[in-house]
């Protein structure tokens, strides 16, 4: 069977974060009928693999088979060097239930004061997983490497957006224009694997 994702098909986006919702949105082009995990009051997967990779095709495969539609899931996060990649795959969870990403920031920036390290260097990993009902699945994979600022800037984005300055500019995530972000980010550079290998 070819893979393929079909113009009008309704998706469902495997996330109960807003943020993520709005990007996926975005990256889809107004392509495909678009609902939320959330927006189907389906419950949320333990994320319990070990790599972005891997709780991407999970929460995809569980939002697929729970909803009976193609589902598209995003599994991302922050990694910095000095901390040898956390927070990585538990960027979210750094946050707390609260989601209070304010509190993740400045929980980062006093592990980093705590090594005595002063490489800022981090990358932002996006891992994009597309499964079918109760059929197949495939995932794509986009990193985009960055330097680490504080105190956080900007209100644009979400998550750790604002302490993260993608190399070759000279704002953060959280400063930048919605629209250039998008062409640019992590999500960005993994949506293009996915439309050459689906659309």
């Amino acid at each position: 069977m070819a893979l393929t994702l079909a113009p009008r098909t309704k998706l469902v986006a495997a996330t109960h974060n807003p943020g993520k919702v709005r990007e996926l949105f975005a990256l889809l082009e107004g392509r495909f009928e678009v609902v939320s995990a959330g927006m189907l009051g389906l419950a949320e997967p333990d994320e319990t693999e070990l790599s972005f990779v891997g709780n991407a095709l999970l929460k995809a495969r569980h939002a697929a088979n729970a909803s009976g539609l193609i589902a598209l899931s995003d599994d991302s996060g922050l990694s910095v060097t000095a901390l040898d990649g956390a927070p990585g795959i538990y960027s979210a969870r750094w946050a707390g239930p609260d989601k209070d990403f304010g509190q993740a920031m400045t929980k980062l920036e006093q592990r980093l004061i705590e090594t005595g390290d002063d490489n800022r260097h981090a990358w932002f990993t996006c891992a994009l997983a597309v499964a079918w009902p109760n059929g197949p699945a495939v995932v794509f994979e986009g990193r985009i490497d960055g330097t680490l600022s504080f105190p956080p800037k900007g209100a644009r984005g979400f998550g750790y957006d604002p302490i993260f300055t993608p190399h070759g500019h000279d704002v953060t995530f959280g400063e930048m224009d919605p629209d250039f972000k998008h062409a640019i980010s992590h999500r960005a550079l993994a949506f293009e694997q996915l439309k050459a290998a689906l659309f």
